[in-house]
């Protein structure tokens, strides 16, 4: 079952409770495709018909990231580096060596910025909590790049997909009565076409 059929499925509440579950289990540290849901509430929600908000998935999707990580932090504190190599040996193609080096990397060079733009990208979202426990990153730091990274993705993700949902329902429907009003005048054309023949 696709996504987005099944967020048509359940009610707004059950909407805004996936939404924010599955982000926050992703950026704790489990691979999930919590971007792909975040951006099929938000398509959902530019369908009118449907009493979805975007707000609420603006919020829901900016919760579940700053919770998921900081508990992602918490684990990352705790278990140092090893969680990482057993990790690795459970899911090969998300926490493999190649994978934590460069995580690794990235955040010993970049620090704080590395969770604010890693909320941005797939590999370094599943990784910023865990990775800035391990590393032992300053919790106030984090907990600021984390909560201003997870409301800028999750909000301006949500808000950019409805306003386009909204701007190409809106175009798909003109359209509709152009190529309506087109198909009448090609079909009244050819028929007087082939009537003249």
């Amino acid at each position: 079952m696709r996504v987005d059929s099944l967020l048509e499925t359940i009610p707004p509440l059950m909407v805004y409770l996936t939404v924010g579950i599955v982000i926050g289990l992703e950026s704790l540290g489990i691979p999930l495709p919590g971007e792909i849901v975040l951006v099929s509430a938000a398509l959902l929600s530019s369908r009118h018909e449907l009493d979805v908000s975007p707000l609420g998935i603006a919020v829901a999707g900016s919760a579940g990231a700053i919770i998921g990580d900081s508990i992602g932090y918490a684990i990352g504190r705790r278990s140092g580096t090893a969680l990482f190599a057993r990790l690795g040996r459970r899911f090969p193609k998300h926490f493999g060596p190649a994978n934590v080096a460069f995580a690794e990397s990235v955040f010993r060079r970049w620090g704080v910025l590395a969770v604010f733009f890693g909320r941005f990208i797939a590999l370094l979202r599943i990784f910023a909590g865990p990775l800035a426990g391990a590393l032992n990153m300053h919790y106030p730091r984090f907990l600021v790049a984390n909560a201003l990274g997870g409301i800028f993705w999750a909000g301006g993700t949500t808000m950019a997909v409805y306003y386009l949902g909204v701007i190409a329902e809106t175009w798909l429907s003109r359209f509709s009565w152009i190529g309506l009003i087109v198909a009448a005048v090609a079909g009244l054309t050819v028929g007087f076409l082939v009537k003249r023949k």
